[in-house]
């Protein structure tokens, strides 16, 4: 995604979250004036997503309320103690900054293929920490960055809005550096098969998903999460195989779908693309209120299939 495309997607994310009723009206209007930069700003981008009757003064007051309380966390399915695995933050120096990583991988020892995750538009939640270790009770060494290390990282951020402003205005050219990082400290991890290296991210993270497998030759596989599709001209550029991953009810994303798949037959890609009727955009996150636990735990199971064909 280029930078103004990982903007709107941002933005059309907090409107969808708002039309929906995840999000309140008064946390939707202190976002968007967070992601506008100020009132003139959020007014502006509440126009170009059709969004009238807004006043100066109901924009004034949301930018001055405290931010929406967020849900209590699910419990997660693997345990950070859990002895079959060994979990631990890297913090390392690139690009001049201390980088945040969280790192899981199989206890005892041996060679396992390596598998970056990105995280959604906020940050390095529980739940991206609670895949990682998913992946390394799987057998597989896996690394998820956090994209908000610049800024202090996720852990030091109270407000979640903060992180979206944060990781939209960006860019995704700031994203995919940090990611080139986070794979070289992959690779350079004790155990890591260098040459079975695969990728995951979810919503915000399956758009960098789909950059990284146009721009990293390297990866033999690639699963995002009802991302929104890559520069088109740059598919033939993949070389790994790649599942995408999406719910039916999610028509912002599925437009983009139709085009890709041309663009992935055209250039004769290894994919697939399962569609999960009925489950709306994040439905695999467990802690959030789109939540599909017969569509999540299917999804799980075919991203480990894909992996075990393309990795193992």
């Amino acid at each position: 995604m280029s930078r103004q495309d990982l903007f709107r997607y941002v933005v059309e994310e907090f409107a969808e979250d708002y039309r929906e009723g995840e999000l309140e009206r008064r946390e939707f209007l202190r976002r968007t004036v967070l992601l506008g930069g100020g009132i003139p700003g959020a007014k502006a981008l509440l126009t170009s997503l059709g969004i009238t009757g807004v006043s100066l003064s109901e924009l004034a007051q949301a930018q001055q309320a405290p931010a929406q309380t967020p849900q209590a966390q699910a419990q997660p399915l693997v345990s950070p103690t859990d002895p079959a695995i060994q979990v631990r933050e890297l913090v390392y120096k690139a690009r001049e900054i201390d980088q945040i990583a969280y790192l899981a991988r199989p206890a005892g020892g041996g060679s396992h293929p390596g598998v970056i995750v990105i995280h959604e538009n906020r940050g390095l939640q529980p739940h991206i920490q609670d895949v990682v270790r998913r992946l390394a009770k799987a057998g597989y060494i896996a690394l998820a960055p956090d994209l908000v290390s610049k800024i202090g990282g996720t852990a030091k951020i109270t407000d979640a809005a903060q992180i979206s402003a944060y990781l939209a205005q960006a860019g995704g050219d700031e994203h995919m550096a940090n990611l080139q990082e986070a794979l070289k400290v992959l690779k350079a991890t004790q155990g890591v098969q260098t040459d079975k290296l695969g990728v995951t991210g979810f919503c915000f993270g399956g758009g960098l998903t789909w950059r990284m497998a146009t721009e990293v030759p390297e990866l033999k596989a690639a699963v995002p999460f009802y991302g929104p599709a890559p520069d088109l001209a740059k598919v033939p550029n993949i070389k790994a195989a790649v599942l995408g991953i999406y719910g039916g009810n999610d028509a912002r994303i599925n437009a983009g779908i139709p085009a890709l798949e041309a663009a992935l037959k055209a250039a004769n890609i290894r994919y697939q693309i399962k569609i999960y009727e009925g489950a709306n955009h994040a439905f695999h996150n467990d802690t959030g209120p789109n939540y599909k636990k017969d569509a999540a735990e299917d999804a799980w199971n075919l991203t480990l299939n894909w992996f075990k064909t393309y990795l193992v």
